[in-house]
């Protein structure tokens, strides 16, 4: 549990006020969502700052910490984390900045106003900016050990799930292309490019997520995969701190495998929303293929991590063995009762090897010609 427990001095300290930064946005937004009345395609112009500013604060905070474990390319890694901040704060700014003023941040093609021309360079750029620093945190963490086994297996599954979850808004942008026009919350009609459904470019969307009801919407995969860090290292830090009280968790390999299954589920979860989307159908609206391929996710993790705490409970609950000794060979050579140094010879053969016995030493076996 130790390994968990770095003092909030040394975690990399833009990435730190990164994540204040969104917080401070959340809470402003929230505020946004209870005063200001404006919607844009039927949610709150507040919903995408405050939705924004919470998974960078989560995130953010989550790479300020996890620098701190690197042993291997220390001083890039906290180059890049620093990159890594201040495009995070570009982009989430600018998103701020077009919220406030009621119209599109990502997808807005309008030409005439100057300020979405100025913003969405920003917003395109910035986002590649902060997929190549994740990838090459990626790559510098997977060249090292940062902690226990368990630890390791979190941090490594949970940035490549991640780096996955930030190339999905890349791929959408490339590959879905839906240009419309649709009015901002002053009114305004404005020329989109694009949306974020699939099957139904704006869709309606769920309370508050506002992923899309009535079609696939990347944003499933992108916020399961983004967030799969923490609940790995949630797990990872729940077993640790079990094992004060289970003898069966105390060994490290168990609650590596134990996280690997975990993993290995979340994995098949993200596969399975991504999968999805692309077919252009809502989360909630599953139909029979989704619901098998969710249920053979659910039964290989529930296999896999039960075979495990079975395996494990039994060998801690198995009788220690005592060490077991070799007993006289027929070809010792020397003879019972001779001393050498402090250790005495216990008798038999002389044609071959014999256990010796000592006060200060377990045993040894005395060689050919009686040394040792």
């Amino acid at each position: 549990m130790t390994s968990f427990l770095t003092p909030l001095r040394t975690w990399h300290r833009p990435l730190v006020v990164c994540s204040v930064l969104m917080l401070g946005l959340v809470l402003v937004s929230g505020v946004g969502l209870v005063v200001d009345s404006r919607t844009l395609l039927d949610e709150s112009v507040w919903v995408k700052p405050l939705k924004f500013g919470f998974a960078f604060a989560l995130y953010a905070g989550t790479l300020a910490w996890l620098l701190t474990k690197l042993t291997k390319g220390r001083r890039l890694g906290r180059w890049l984390g620093t990159v890594f901040a201040v495009a995070a704060t570009v982009e989430v700014g600018a998103i701020t900045a077009q919220a406030a003023r009621g119209t599109f941040s990502h997808f807005n093609a309008d030409q005439a106003d100057p300020v979405t021309l100025a913003l969405v360079p920003l917003l395109t750029f910035g986002v590649m900016v902060i997929v190549i620093a994740q990838l090459i945190l990626a790559v510098v963490v997977l060249i090292q050990r940062t902690g226990g086994a368990a630890l390791n297996r979190a941090i490594r599954a949970g940035l490549a799930l991640a780096t996955f979850g930030m190339v999905v808004p890349v791929y959408w942008m490339v590959t879905e292309i839906h240009s419309r026009t649709v009015t901002d919350a002053n009114g305004h009609a404005v020329q989109m490019y694009q949306g974020h459904g699939i099957g139904d470019p704006d869709g309606h969307g769920m309370p508050l997520t506002n992923w899309s009801v009535t079609g696939g919407d990347f944003r499933v995969p992108h916020f399961f995969a983004l967030h799969g860090i923490q609940v790995l290292l949630l797990i990872t830090a729940v077993l640790a701190a079990l094992a004060a009280e289970h003898v069966w968790l105390r060994d490290e390999k168990v609650r590596a495998r134990l996280v690997g299954s975990a993993a290995l589920g979340y994995t098949g979860l993200v596969a399975v929303v991504t999968w999805q989307a692309l077919r252009g159908q809502s989360l909630i609206h599953p139909d029979n293929a989704t619901l098998l391929a969710l249920a053979a996710v659910l039964l290989l993790t529930a296999a896999t991590t039960a075979g495990t705490v079975v395996t494990a409970r039994r060998a801690a609950a198995a009788p220690a063995r005592a060490p077991e000794f070799p007993g006289p060979s027929a070809t010792a050579r020397g003879n019972a009762g001779e001393t050498y140094g402090s250790w005495t010879y216990t008798g038999g053969s002389r044609d071959g090897k014999h256990l010796l016995t000592s006060d200060d030493l377990l045993s040894t076996e005395c060689g050919p010609t009686g040394s040792r």
